[in-house]
């Protein structure tokens, strides 16, 4: 097979393989939103006049038709055709002709790949962000049916003040719709149209339109100038995963504490079997491995974060193939916290609090106790504090 750069010397197969590595795959992904971003590439090239009629709709028909047949399982990109943009060319000349060699006039695989990884990171942060919502909402109806379940509230591992099953709850579920709200700030970044910087520095020569791309694309603005598209890769990423990793620590807190929960010593909460394995060995135990999971995989969305960084944090300008790096970390952590927030949502409605085995500690009230005094008597807190742990202190 050839491929797009083959200037016609034989290539070692062990460089294929190293500089694909598994880039082919990643790129199975993106195949949808690369067939958007090529139509919308060819049809500004026909409003421009470098394609005719008859190019045009040989390949807007031949890339949906490949488009669609990925989609049934029929091909995917494998090794040999190196990566997502390869395999559509290819694919598409082999079923058009010549008109499919065409449609690369006017972009590089740079500005290419880049606008299908946007368009599909788009549509990520959607998804995850109504992911959250759903555990931010089984969080409210747990609140709303077991709220006034009396909790202890704790600071340094020890009882504090007291608290709630809804004020627990619906803490949780602010900081969920604040990490929703996170997600989509990522959209600055985002939604900026790379088309048309190609390798990042413009397409000279040719009259090419990137508000045409733009507009088709529903990108609010073009990314200007070019050279600063190459200066971009891996900030849009890097923001996205900073949110996911803040949404994941939030996700592992919640599960940290029903964990605790859910110890005999705790026993506050009860989980379903459905939601619990058992041991190979000892056969009183149900284990909570749903949430320790999730408590785990924080870990995994900040080594994500931290690679991501790690890859763009030197290099100099234009493009790197240092660059293709980042898309396993991204997909990585973005296919961790989907299936972290689907397994959250689902398990939320399955518990059940314990009012009976939860004992909230007789000295709990002792900073109310400080208060009523300071609103009664009209002493300085400090004072009332005072009396009040000496009060503790003689055991009263």
């Amino acid at each position: 097979m050839t491929r797009l750069w083959d200037k016609g010397s034989p290539l070692d197969a062990r460089v294929l393989q190293f500089t694909a590595g598994e880039d082919h795959a990643l790129d199975n992904r993106l195949v949808t939103y690369d067939v958007r971003a090529s139509i919308a590439h060819a049809e500004m090239l026909h409003d421009v006049g470098l394609l005719d009629d008859a190019a045009l709709r040989a390949i807007v028909g031949g890339l949906r038709e490949i488009g669609e047949a990925h989609a049934r399982g029929e091909w995917s990109v494998t090794l040999e055709l190196e990566d997502g943009q390869t395999a559509l060319e290819t694919l598409l000349t082999k079923k058009i002709g010549d008109a499919g060699a065409r449609l690369h006039a006017g972009r590089s695989r740079n500005d290419q790949v880049l606008t299908a990884l946007r368009l599909y990171l788009r549509d990520a942060v959607e998804s995850l962000a109504e992911d959250a919502r759903k555990v931010a909402t089984a969080l409210e109806a747990l609140a709303a049916a077991q709220g006034d379940v009396a909790l202890p509230g704790y600071t340094h591992m020890q009882q504090a003040m007291p608290s709630s099953v809804g004020l627990w709850a619906l803490g949780f579920a602010a900081e969920i719709h604040d990490d929703v709200d996170g997600l989509r700030h990522a959209h600055r970044r985002i939604l900026k149209n790379p088309l048309g910087s190609a390798a990042g520095y413009g397409t000279p020569n040719l009259p090419v339109d990137r508000d045409g791309t733009r507009v088709r694309l529903d990108l609010p603005v073009n990314h200007e100038p070019v050279t600063a598209v190459q200066l971009s890769r891996g900030k849009a990423e890097a923001e996205v995963l900073f949110q996911v990793a803040v949404l994941m620590q939030d996700l592992g807190r919640l599960a940290s504490d029903l964990l605790l929960f859910y110890t005999r010593e705790f026993g506050f909460v009860e989980l379903p079997e459905a939601f619990t394995t058992g041991s190979s060995i000892m056969p009183q135990k149900r284990n909570p491995d749903v949430f320790e999971l999730v408590r785990g995989r924080t870990a995994t969305a900040q080594a994500c974060l931290a690679e991501v960084l790690g890859i763009t944090a030197k290099l100099p300008s234009g493009y790197q193939r240092d660059l293709q790096l980042i898309k396993a970390p991204l997909f990585r952590s973005l296919d961790i916290c989907h299936e972290s927030l689907d397994i959250m949502a689902a398990a939320i409605p399955q518990l059940r609090f314990r009012p009976d085995r939860i004992r909230l500690d007789p000295d709990i009230h002792a900073a109310a106790e400080a208060n009523e005094l300071v609103a009664k008597e009209g002493i300085p807190f400090r004072e009332a504090y005072r009396r009040v742990g000496a009060k503790y202190r003689r055991g009263e």
